[in-house]
């Protein structure tokens, strides 16, 4: 009977983080296509007049890989060069936003 409780105790912790994790994801997915995709493009990699002009280096490319989670956050919240910063967003967005563009490839 022990048994039986632990196991589905366990199924429940672990149904509950993949759950969690799947919402960060279409959450963080859901801001990039309200907030980012229109400059940095669908799948990271901006169109040649939106990088020429903005200087938009593509998500794959290796300066933008060495720059933290923490670093981006700051460029989302207070602009980074040509891009302003990005209004409205709480931290829990941004966090979910930035990790979802890091997997992006």
């Amino acid at each position: 009977m022990k048994k039986t409780l632990r196991s589905q105790l366990v199924l429940a912790v672990v149904i509950s983080v993949a759950s969690a994790a799947c919402f960060a994801q279409a959450s963080g997915e859901a801001t990039y296509k309200a907030k980012c995709q229109m400059c940095h493009g669908a799948t990271g990699t901006p169109s040649a007049g939106m990088a020429k002009a903005m200087g938009i280096k593509a998500s794959t490319d290796p300066d933008i890989k060495k720059l933290t989670a923490d670093q981006m956050a700051a460029a989302v919240k207070a602009g980074k060069g040509k891009m302003k910063p990005i209004a409205g967003l709480t931290d829990a967005q941004i966090k979910d936003v930035v990790a979802f563009y890091r997997g992006l490839k």
